[in-house]
């Protein structure tokens, strides 16, 4: 059987996608899983051992630029590669109209459906075209986590009972330039009101570091840059990962001792690594987003933000909790 899954944004959203195509890999023998998704996070489904075809769809630019030659070329291109399979099952997993748009496109076998979710959740998104164009829809709970709705919806699509057990979905060799007894602090998102406060980063390097840690901070761009500068600048000892592409990104990851990060698809990538991790939440969100299932992933939330007390308790807590899980 080939299944063809629709989900092209945005990191979070892909990475919390991750287990739902593994139940698949387990629970189907001989089921094979293509993946539509957008070009910047394309590198890391090749980390995922349950997708075999990865399709890039630059949406995001073709929408900004609809009306160039390049664009209609590059859709054309993208549509040829598109059907150059037919699916036996295509699953929109995103509910939105570029989503609809993509599954529309996709081609199916003789006896093929399209199947997707009939309606919005909690904290989540949902276009009309999507109904238009499953032949199946899925009632999902209003109340759903952004990875067991995915896990719903592929598992009532493919017929066998939906699993809630975590799993460690993204696998790769450890980065050999990563010191031992790394944590990485995930301190970066593409949202301010996310972001945690410069002094609490501080605060959380030096109790690590007397703990015996090393300190890694990675970084995206130019303003996080600045951040991971500033922590080093006053902690000594603390290094910045140069900037990388994704597949480095996780493999630098998965060589640390454990993460601790703001709600960012970092923090996501550390969850699928299986790595003990603190997700902080500055909004009460951890529930749809946040890592669930086991003890040594763990939110912390409060407003109008978490303390470094809070954090490193929770720290305390994940890492001896994987400890234990390793003995």
């Amino acid at each position: 059987m080939r299944v063809l899954l629709v989900k092209l944004s945005s990191l979070g959203d892909v990475v919390h996608t991750l287990p739902a195509a593994m139940d698949m890999h387990e629970r189907m023998a001989g089921v094979t899983i293509d993946w539509v998704i957008e070009p910047a996070f394309a590198p890391l489904l090749k980390l995922c051992p349950a997708v075999s075809r990865i399709i890039p769809c630059a949406m995001r630019q073709w929408r900004r630029q609809w009306w160039t030659h390049e664009t209609r070329q590059a859709w054309q291109a993208f549509r040829t590669e598109l059907q150059a399979e037919a699916y036996d099952a295509i699953i929109d997993v995103q509910g939105l109209t570029k989503s609809a748009w993509v599954s529309r496109t996709a081609r199916l076998k003789d006896k093929g459906l399209r199947f997707a979710m009939a309606n919005r959740t909690e904290g989540s998104g949902y276009e009309a075209p999507t109904r238009w164009v499953a032949d199946v829809l899925i009632n999902c709970p209003w109340h759903s986590h952004a990875v067991d709705r995915a896990r719903h919806v592929c598992s009532r699509t493919m017929g066998y009972a939906p699993w809630k057990v975590p799993h460690t979905s993204l696998r790769c060799t450890p980065h050999a330039d990563v010191l031992p007894r790394t944590v990485a602090l995930a301190h970066g998102s593409s949202r301010a009101d996310k972001a945690w406060p410069l002094a609490h980063w501080q605060a959380v390097v030096h109790a690590l570091q007397a703990q015996g840690f090393q300190i890694a901070l990675p970084h995206a761009n130019d303003a996080e840059l600045q951040v991971a500068q500033a922590v080093v600048r006053e902690c000594a000892g603390a290094v910045v990962w140069p900037r990388c592409d994704l597949v480095e990104l996780t493999q630098r990851l998965a060589a640390c001792e454990g993460v601790i990060g703001v709600d960012s698809g970092v923090s996501h990538i550390a969850v699928a690594l299986g790595l003990p991790h603190v997700q902080i939440y500055n909004f009460d969100t951890a529930w749809r987003t946040g890592p669930v299932g086991c003890a040594w992933q763990q939110s912390v939330f409060a407003l109008p933000t978490p303390s470094t007390e809070a954090v490193l308790t929770s720290w305390a807590s994940c890492f001896s909790a994987a400890w234990l899980k390793r003995r």
